[in-house]
């Protein structure tokens, strides 16, 4: 407990028996609750947090009949506690690759009122381009990139962390069972924030890697399946707030954007069709293309930077 607020946390496990031990004992006396969630592990993960919780009072132990997914073990431990009704929840992961000392740091401005969720960064101190595997930092950077556009949080990097510190208003207006289930999670959280009004801050943490932690990540399947759900969170996103919520006019420039684009294609094909039929290209085909191109991206970018200005306004 924090200056009479109850503080929990939220652990997500799946055949982290090496791990999960230290995690917990990690955890600094203030938090009052450890709920943590084994996602089915084939290992012995069961029995240590069983043996642990009958040690541990703050400890509840959930577990899953069959494997779910990351997201889907941290939606079972927040709606556990919803029923726990502590003033702050704080999400980690059971692989030890979260800097516990960081955890004040993204607690403090949730319980000071100044935002609703905290997120850890990464990549604030350059030290996750050294230690971060290339492939692993390339790709959280470009999904990144990818869900600033999404979220319509420009403010906020690293969007992979799970890292994250919320209060319970938050939790209780996010539509917990809408929430992505598995690695996606963490972005798709911050979508569903952005459609609900709510402020976002991150917060400079320490990348920790090669601490004996086993990754669950395929990146060959991972990358398509974010992928969709970032495009279709884009629309949904866009419906929700500027349509349904609160109408702004960036969806039209969206909409035009889109369009415009959209019709450069036949317009690039009937272009290249001719320069490779007869070498020789129609002023009027070249010209209708370059202007097509040129507004479609001048629509697309005047709706971001609306977007931008508008999360900027009400972060404010």
């Amino acid at each position: 407990m924090i200056s009479e607020k109850v503080i929990a946390v939220v652990i997500p496990c799946y055949n982290e028996e090496s791990q999960i031990h230290g995690v917990i004992g990690s955890l600094p006396d203030y938090v009052d609750h450890i709920v943590i969630i084994d996602d089915k592990s084939t290992d012995n993960s069961v029995e240590l947090l069983e043996n642990l919780s009958e040690a541990n009072s703050k400890i509840i132990l959930i577990k899953h009949e069959v494997n779910k997914g990351n997201g889907a073990a941290r939606i079972s431990g927040l709606k556990k506690c919803l029923d726990l009704e502590p003033d702050i929840i704080c999400l980690l992961d059971g692989d030890g690759q979260m800097d516990i000392k960081s955890l004040r740091g993204l607690i403090d401005p949730v319980l000071a009122g100044k935002s609703d969720i905290m997120k850890g960064n990464r990549f604030f101190s350059g030290e996750a381009w050294k230690q971060m595997p290339r492939i692993r930092y390339f790709g959280n950077a470009i999904l990144s990139l990818m869900t600033k556009i999404v979220s319509g949080y420009w403010h906020i990097a690293d969007f992979q962390s799970g890292y994250i510190v919320v209060n319970r208003k938050a939790i209780e207006l996010i539509p917990l069972d809408h929430l992505y289930r598995d690695y996606g999670f963490p972005n798709d959280l911050l979508i569903h924030a952005n459609v609900y009004g709510l402020r976002v801050s991150d917060h400079p943490v320490k990348p920790i890697y090669n601490v004996g932690e086993k990754s669950g990540i395929n990146l060959l399947s991972l990358i398509p399946k974010l992928s969709w759900l970032l495009f279709s969170r884009f629309f949904w996103r866009m419906k929700e707030k500027y349509v349904i919520r609160d109408f702004h006019p960036l969806v039209f420039f969206y909409l035009f954007g889109m369009g415009l684009l959209m019709l450069s294609i036949p317009l690039m094909a009937r272009f290249f069709y001719k320069w490779y039929t007869t070498l020789d290209v129609p002023p009027i085909t070249a010209l209708a293309l370059i202007f097509v191109l040129i507004s479609g991206f001048q629509f697309i970018f005047f709706a971001m930077w609306f977007d931008m200005s508008y999360n900027q306004g009400k972060s404010e």
